[in-house]
Order: C-alpha cells, then sequence, then structure tokens
C-alpha cells in the first residue's frame, strides 16, 4: 500500500500533489478567514501538455495535509480533460487572474507567457447563480461550514451545523474540503466560493449545491499558487472548448 504524503502547507507544489461523503455546499457565515500571502505567478517554465502516467499517480496520490488524511483520488475514472494541466491560455486575460468557465466545468489559473494551469471543476446551485469579477478577498485553510439559514429551513438535520452551533468542524468529511476562496465583489461578500471536495466523481458535472468545487489536491494546489487578492471572472457562456449541459 502506498504511503500518504505528508504536506506542510507551504510546500504543496504543482508536480507533488482525494474519497469520503460530504454535502456539496459553499455558502458559510463564517467571519473569519486566513489572508495568506501566495506567490506571484512566474513564466512558465514547463511545456503545455496533459500529465500522463506517474506523474498523474502523484498529482492525484493520497496525502496528509494539517493532520488530516486525504484519499487518493481514482484518477483513472475521470475524464482525462479534467485532469489538472497545463494549456495554451484561452481567456486573453492578464497573468494571476482565475477565470471560471462555468459551461464547459473549467477552471484557469492565467501565467505569464501564454499559459494557464487548468482545472476540472464542479458547479454547484449557486455556481450557476453569480457571474462577472470579483477579487478572492479570503482564504482558508480547512474551513468551518456553517450552512445558511435558508438551507437549514429546507434541510433541519443541518441546525447542529449552524452559526449558533459554531458549524462543522473541519475535515475531510466537510462540504467545503480542504481549501476554501472567498469571493468579494465592490467590497461585498458574493457567497460564491472556489473550495475543495472529497467528491471527484462531481469534477466535470452539475451538482445540486455549492459553488465552483475542485477535488483537495486541485483546490490546493490552486491554493497556494493563487496570487493575493486575485481578480477572478466567471463566465456563465463557454469561452472555449464544448459546453456541457446544465
Amino acid at each position: 500500500m502506498t504511503e500518504p504524503i505528508h504536506l506542510s502547507r507551504r510546500t504543496f507544489v504543482f508536480g507533488s500533489l482525494s474519497i469520503a461523503s460530504g454535502l456539496a455546499g459553499c455558502t458559510t457565515t463564517d467571519p473569519v478567514a486566513q489572508n495568506f500571502m501566495a506567490p506571484v505567478p512566474v513564466p512558465s517554465q514547463q511545456p503545455v501538455e496533459t500529465p500522463q502516467g506517474d506523474e498523474l499517480a502523484r498529482r492525484y496520490a493520497s496525502l496528509v495535509d494539517e493532520g488530516h488524511v486525504i484519499p487518493a483520488v481514482p484518477y483513472q475514472k475521470m475524464d482525462p480533460k479534467y485532469y489538472r494541466q497545463r494549456v495554451t491560455d484561452p481567456t486573453g486575460e492578464p497573468a494571476g487572474t482565475v477565470v471560471v468557465d462555468t459551461p464547459a466545468r473549467f477552471l484557469y489559473l492565467v501565467e505569464p507567457g501564454g499559459t494557464a494551469i487548468r482545472y476540472g471543476v464542479g458547479i454547484g446551485r449557486t455556481g450557476f447563480s453569480w457571474e462577472g469579477e470579483g477579487i478572492i478577498h479570503w482564504r482558508q485553510h480547512w474551513p468551518r461550514w456553517k450552512p445558511p439559514s435558508e438551507m437549514i429551513a429546507r434541510k433541519p438535520e443541518l441546525e447542529k451545523y449552524s452559526v449558533a452551533n459554531g458549524g462543522m468542524n473541519p475535515g475531510i468529511d466537510n462540504p467545503l474540503g480542504a481549501r476554501a476562496l472567498y469571493i468579494f465583489q465592490n467590497g461585498e461578500d458574493t457567497l460564491y466560493r472556489l473550495h475543495g471536495s472529497p467528491e471527484w466523481f462531481s469534477i466535470g458535472k452539475a451538482t445540486s449545491s455549492g459553488c465552483v468545487r475542485l477535488v483537495n489536491q486541485d483546490v490546493i494546489d490552486l491554493y497556494e499558487r493563487v496570487p493575493y487578492h486575485a481578480r477572478i471572472v466567471v463566465h456563465q457562456s463557454p469561452i472555449g472548448g464544448l459546453a456541457l449541459p446544465a
């Protein structure tokens, strides 16, 4: 059996890059989030290519992050286009910009030199309701999940995770996963999130709830790469490739 990789929060890199149950949700009223400085992107030194073989196994291997064991992703069961990979940038945005192509289920982090790192994502109900530009204002490791009152009204069993009750503890079953990035527009919370998920099988699909989810290995990689207070652009029309049914 392969041993999980142990990583500190600042040493997770592209070449060393999970499955548990959990409701897919992204809205939280948590007022405390961590703003860690992230590296500014540097010119790409790697070719545009689809990762294969041993590289994929390393990228989606089990790992231990801040005491939490993240299972390996069975990437062989995923559509290869949703693997994390470096591609020719189709967005036309400046380096450091995060771009979400909602219909195609892709998220791009634009690099200098005409390339971008592309991640496969799952899009939840909240993810289909917002588009435009914003700023990644808050960033949090292993966030607590606090479902809003309207969600609790639909699902009373979630009351134990309410704001008043302190929310759900961080962990592999938490709907926000290993990382959450909180999007603001004009100084106000949009309630739009980029977050991790153990549900690898939801990548590339529409989901019943949540915003924009990535597998935990990918959201950790994105978190480590995205610039501080990065600009984000969300499209509800495809910017390239084939759109998928909603």
